[in-house]
């Protein structure tokens, strides 16, 4: 019997890649192929990319440049490249880097088996097609293997927003929609596994509006309710939003539904209106502002994240001041904050841009206030009450790590726990980027 090739995948970005990288391995695996942890173990590398970050497409041929002992040293082995950069470079990726064999688009991963066959004969093979078909209808149903307690479950493709500043319409594609009863089962099937926490992903997941299993339009909320009725389903979550499509039926959703966690990713990128009609994000910080004020209304003990760009093209101080401004008003528990870089064929890259050196010094000083309202958040834990989700062991003996409901990391000394347990702390302290707390007896 032919012994099991062996698939090394290097992730890079948001939860929806590693998503996909699960997906890819899966589909792999009916193709004869068991996942390794190094490549230097490997019969197939697969990088999958992401487009979002300054100079994506460097890196990745930076990567592909430092994989060429490997391949010299064994001529069978098959490298190639999928995501967004894939898409986005398509072809030129093996006129730059002969070396790969195959480069397959984030839409066309669940062909990669027949790709691979082909590349196998002696070829190359290159799939950057939006296909009619969707992938999840293509892939097979998951393997049975025990999971780790969180998992994310992509319900949401691609986006219509058209940022000036994001390539997402352009790598993903138009804003698709799974149906609602596929999403379901997917997520029965995590918890037969050992899942109690899904995270519901989307390039613009609150835009979800899938097939009701009556050929209703089901929106995000609705799902939502389904999936709380889904025994030993404990925790729902969901990301990445967008502030125009926070429907009043998903606000009145994290009043009513106790399994959807107190915590919510909600990107405002500035705080200046002149720079978010720039980056043609189609709503004003005050808008945003009165938004957060009707969402902690519906569940006071919310926790915000956010995302924000520093030196959009045409930012002023003033500008910038005003997103510190909205930061101040607000408060954020966590964030992500990026000095802006172009991304060839968005509408923002041929503006007038803001000095690196500017716009990093921006980044500092937006990075310092974020950093000191996440400790204030962090240190008004202490004292309080959190129900915490295990999922590993810690670093000291009969230590175990998991996350609150407000997606706090924290650690807790429960020797006769185990990854899955959903236990009662009490924080006790707080340290730079996690909660320590004692576990509170039934």
């Amino acid at each position: 019997m032919d012994q099991p090739r062996k698939l090394y995948i290097k992730t890079y970005g948001c939860q929806m890649n590693v998503y996909d990288s699960e997906r890819m391995a899966e589909a792999m695996g009916g193709a004869g192929y068991t996942e390794v942890q190094s490549p230097d173990d490997a019969d197939m590398i697969l990088l999958n990319t992401c487009h979002i970050r300054e100079k994506a497409a460097e890196k990745v041929y930076s990567e592909l440049g430092r994989l060429r002992d490997l391949k010299e040293a064994n001529p069978d082995l098959k490298i190639g490249v999928a995501g967004c950069v894939a898409q986005a470079e398509g072809a030129e990726i093996m006129r730059r880097q002969p070396l790969v064999d195959l480069v397959v688009g984030p839409q066309s991963y669940h062909r990669l088996p027949e790709m691979e066959a082909r590349v196998r004969q002696g070829g190359t093979a290159l799939d950057t097609d939006f296909p009619p078909e969707s992938k999840f209808d293509k892939l097979s149903r998951r393997p049975r293997a025990r999971r780790a307690p969180a998992a994310f479950l992509t319900v949401q493709e691609g986006c219509d927003k058209f940022c000036a500043f994001c390539v997402v319409p352009y790598t993903r594609g138009a804003e698709a929609s799974r149906p609602a009863a596929r999403i379901i089962d997917e997520a029965k099937d995590l918890v037969e596994r050992g899942v109690r926490e899904i995270t519901l992903l989307g390039q613009n997941v609150n835009a979800y509006h899938g097939a009701g299993p009556k050929g209703d339009d089901w929106t995000l909320a609705g799902l939502i309710h389904a999936l709380a009725e889904v025994d030993g389903l404990e925790r729902i979550r969901y990301t990445t939003s967008h502030p125009n499509d926070m429907a009043d039926d998903l606000i009145e959703a994290h009043a009513s539904c106790g399994k959807l966690m107190p915590y919510l990713h909600l990107p405002v990128q500035s705080g200046s209106d002149r720079i978010l009609k720039r980056m043609n994000r189609n709503h004003t910080s005050d808008a945003y502002i009165r938004l957060i004020e009707r969402i902690r209304a519906a569940r006071p003990d919310l926790m915000l994240s956010g995302d924000f760009i520093t030196g959009f093209p045409e930012e002023t101080e003033a500008d910038f001041q005003a997103t510190l401004d909205l930061i101040e008003e607000v408060r954020f528990g966590q964030a992500y904050s990026f000095r802006y870089s172009t991304r060839p064929g968005t509408p923002a890259a041929e503006r007038a841009q803001v000095s690196d050196a500017e716009a990093s010094e921006r980044l500092q000083r937006l990075q310092a206030l974020l950093t000191r309202q996440q400790r204030e958040i962090q240190q008004s834990m202490v004292g309080r009450e959190v129900e915490v989700l295990l999922e590993r062991a810690g670093r000291q003996p009969g230590q175990m790590v998991g996350k609150s409901q407000y997606l706090h990391a924290v650690h807790v000394t429960a020797p006769q726990a185990a990854p899955g347990d959903l236990l009662r702390v009490r924080i006790a302290a707080s340290a730079t980027n996690s909660l320590a707390g004692d576990m509170i007896a039934e």
